[in-house]
């Protein structure tokens, strides 16, 4: 079945054309020119991924993603002529997990589509495999097969970025990885932006797992080489 993107983008001859491209390439696309009417649409559709644009009406890309994750964690990529560091960051903080700047190839969003949307390596393992990452205030239960972590019987909820993030860092011996091979393994291509798209999943991330998210215990930062998971059973 092919896959179902919701396009938002405020100028009409980008959206059309996107969609067609899109369409082309095997997508189903549903558009829409105004985040209001994307967030008053979103409960009845089954959508896939967002392509999501920053600069539109009344509300724009920021306040439409970050009112999506309050509700969804459907992957969400921004698509922007807006190319300062600090955007970017800022739509990654809002709650996006890739980033792509105008001008673009049709078939570099379609690769970060497919890469978003694949499964996690670590979900090869035994759908029943679920491995304990911290005991400290109940058990952190990393479900590989249901692609879910648990506090206790309570769910964190993670996005798919995050998720796939989570399963790489979990290495048995402690390992550490580097930001390069943190974007070669979760975003699955040569990433040629600005490796702080680690640092801020790596950000999101500790505010749902850790205890105290500005003194880290589980995710930690090993300095000048990148971050190593401990685990704390």
């Amino acid at each position: 079945m092919a896959a179902t993107l919701l396009v938002l983008e405020d100028d009409e001859g980008i959206r059309s054309s996107l969609c067609l491209a899109l369409q082309a390439e095997g997508y189903e696309t549903i558009p829409f020119g105004l985040a209001e009417h994307a967030l008053a649409e979103l409960p009845g559709l089954s959508v896939d991924l967002m392509l999501v644009d920053l600069m539109l009406g009344e509300m724009d890309g920021f306040t439409f993603v970050r009112e999506v994750r309050q509700r969804s964690d459907v992957p969400i990529i921004v698509v922007s002529a807006r190319a300062d560091t600090h955007d970017i960051v800022a739509a990654l903080e809002s709650g996006a997990d890739d980033y792509v700047t105008k001008p673009f190839q049709v078939k570099e969003v379609s690769a970060r589509v497919r890469a978003l949307r694949r499964r996690p390596p670590a979900l090869a393992r035994s759908e029943a495999e679920a491995v304990v990452l911290d005991g400290a205030d109940g058990p952190l239960v990393l479900e590989w097969g249901a692609g879910t972590v648990r506090r206790g019987d309570q769910e964190i909820h993670l996005t798919s970025t995050e998720f796939r993030l989570l399963c790489e860092l979990n290495q048995p011996s402690g390992r550490v990885l580097s930001r390069q091979a943190l974007l070669d393994r979760v975003w699955e291509r040569d990433y040629f932006g600005d490796e702080r798209i680690v640092d801020v999943h790596i950000r999101r991330l500790r505010t749902k797992i850790e205890r105290d998210p500005g003194r880290p215990e589980l995710l930690v930062t090993v300095r000048g080489l990148g971050y190593r998971f401990d685990r704390r059973p």
